[in-house]
C-alpha cells in the first residue's frame, strides 16, 4: 500500500507536470502559477496565489526546511549551548548564505543549485547501490502481512497528502522560465523528465527501506528519519552520520531551490503593480530580482525567530493543492477562451488528464477539510488576509495591461 501511494503520487505529479508544461511553453515568462492564473482567470486569483506563495507556499516551507537542516547539523556537531538558539542560528545562517549566492546573479545561483542537486542525487544513489550490494537486507520483508486492521479511506488520503507534499516542486521550472534558454522546449523536458526521475528515485528508495527492515521495525520507536534507521540496520551505527550529511545536503538543496524560485513570483506581481515596483528591478543585478529575494528572506527570518512557521506548514498543503488544481484548470479555460494561442507543447489525452488531476485534488481537499477542520479554517483566514492588500494595490493594475513581458 505504501509503495502504491508513492507510485500514485508520481503519476499525479507527472499529470500535473504535463499540464503545466503546456502553460509554461505558451507563457515562457517569470512567475509560474501567478502568470498562468492571471491569463486564465483574473488578476485577483493570481494575486491570491502570489500572496499564498509568499506567506506559506515558499515562506513557511523555507523556514521549516532551514530548521530541519539545523536539527541535523546539531546531530553532527552536538553542543551544550541552548539548542533552540543554536538551531535558529544555523537556520538563519543557511538562509542568508543561500540568499547571498542567489542575489549574486542567475549564474552563481544556478551553479549552486546544480552542485547541491548532483550531491543529493549522488548520495541517494550511493545509498541505493550500497543497499543492494553490501547491505544486510531481506526481500521477504516485502511480502510480510500486517496484523493491524486495514486503514480507512480518510487515513489513506491524509497519507497521500504527505506523499504529494514530498513531490511538490515539480512545477518549479515555470517560475524561472523567463531566465531559460529556449524555454518552450526546456520547460516540458525539465518538468516531465524531472518528475519521472524523482518519482523513480522515491519508489526505489522506499523499496530499499522495505528490503532493509520490515514495516513494523520502520514504524517502531525510536522515531528517527527512516533513511537513518535503514542505514543503521544495513551498514551499522557509523552509517547514521552519512545519512545525516545526506539529509543536510538534501534539505539545503530544497531550501536553495525555494529561495531561487519563490521571488520570481513577487517579481511578476511587482511588474503587474500588485507590489511596489521597487521589487521588480533586475537590471543592475545580472537578471536576478534582488529586492524580491531579500524581501522573502526577511519574511522567512521573522518566521524562524517567531517559530510560527510550524502552524503555517500544517495547512499549506490545502492551499497548495487548491491553487495547483486551479492552475491545471487553466489549461481547459485557455483552450476554450483562447483557441488560437500558440502552444508549442500540448498535454496528451486532453481533456482526460487535466480533469483527472482536478478530481483527485478535489477529493484530497474534501477529505483534508473533514480530517483537519482547524487547519482548513486557518488556510481560509490566511487567504482572506490578502484580500485587503489586493484592493489596496489594484490602483496600479493599469501596469498589468501594459506590461506582460514577464
Amino acid at each position: 500500500m505504501i509503495l502504491l501511494l508513492w507510485g500514485g503520487g508520481a503519476l499525479l505529479a507527472l499529470t500535473g507536470a504535463m499540464c503545466y508544461s503546456e502553460l509554461g511553453a505558451a507563457f515562457p515568462f517569470v512567475g509560474g502559477d501567478y502568470v498562468y492564473l492571471r491569463e486564465a482567470y483574473h488578476p485577483f486569483v493570481a494575486f491570491l496565489s502570489g500572496w499564498a506563495s509568499f506567506t506559506v507556499g515558499f515562506g513557511a516551507a523555507i523556514a521549516a526546511g532551514a530548521m530541519g537542516f539545523a536539527s541535523y547539523v546539531l546531530q553532527l556537531v552536538p553542543s551544550e549551548a541552548d539548542s533552540t538558539l543554536l538551531s535558529k542560528g544555523f537556520a538563519l545562517a543557511l538562509i542568508w548564505s543561500l540568499t547571498v549566492v542567489h542575489v549574486a546573479g542567475v549564474g552563481p545561483g544556478g551553479l549552486l543549485q546544480q552542485l547541491l542537486t548532483v550531491l543529493k542525487i549522488g548520495a541517494i544513489l550511493l545509498l541505493i547501490v550500497g543497499a543492494f550490494t553490501v547491505g544486510n537486507g531481506d526481500w521477504q520483508h516485502l511480502v510480510m502481512t500486517s496484523t493491524t486492521p486495514d486503514v480507512g479511506p480518510g487515513a489513506l488520503v491524509v497519507s497521500f497528502i504527505f506523499v504529494t507534499y514530498a513531490y511538490s516542486g515539480w512545477n518549479a521550472a515555470g517560475y524561472i522560465a523567463g531566465e531559460m534558454i529556449n524555454p518552450t522546449r526546456s520547460i516540458p523536458r525539465t518538468m516531465i523528465g524531472g518528475t519521472l526521475l524523482v518519482g523513480t528515485v522515491y519508489v526505489v528508495l522506499n523499496v530499499v527501506y522495505f528490503y532493509a527492515l520490515p514495516v513494523q521495525a520502520l514504524a517502531a520507536p525510536p522515531l528517527m528519519p527512516v533513511a537513518e534507521k535503514v542505514a543503521v540496520g544495513m551498514f551499522g551505527p557509523t552509517a547514521a552520520h552519512f545519512v545525516t550529511i545526506m539529509l543536510c545536503i538534501s534539505i539545503a538543496g530544497a531550501v536553495s531551490a525555494m529561495i531561487w524560485t519563490g521571488p520570481r513570483v513577487y517579481y511578476a506581481m511587482a511588474r503587474d503593480g500588485f507590489l511596489p515596483g521597487f521589487f521588480s528591478d533586475t537590471e543592475q543585478n545580472h537578471g536576478t530580482p534582488v529586492r524580491s529575494i531579500v524581501l522573502q528572506s526577511l519574511w522567512v527570518t521573522v518566521l524562524v525567530l517567531s517559530g510560527s512557521f510550524e502552524q503555517l506548514v500544517i495547512y499549506s498543503g490545502l492551499i497548495i493543492t487548491a491553487f495547483t488544481a486551479l492552475t491545471v484548470g487553466a489549461v481547459i479555460m485557455l483552450r476554450q477562451r483562447r483557441p488560437q494561442l500558440v502552444r508549442p507543447y500540448q498535454v496528451p489525452f486532453y481533456p482526460v488528464l487535466p480533469v483527472c488531476y482536478i478530481l483527485v485534488a478535489g477529493v484530497i481537499m474534501i477529505f483534508l477539510s473533514a480530517e483537519k477542520p482547524v487547519e482548513t479554517f486557518w488556510a481560509c483566514l490566511t487567504l482572506s488576509a490578502g484580500v485587503p492588500l489586493y484592493f489596496l494595490m489594484r490602483t496600479h493594475i493599469g501596469k498589468y495591461g501594459n506590461d506582460r513581458s514577464g
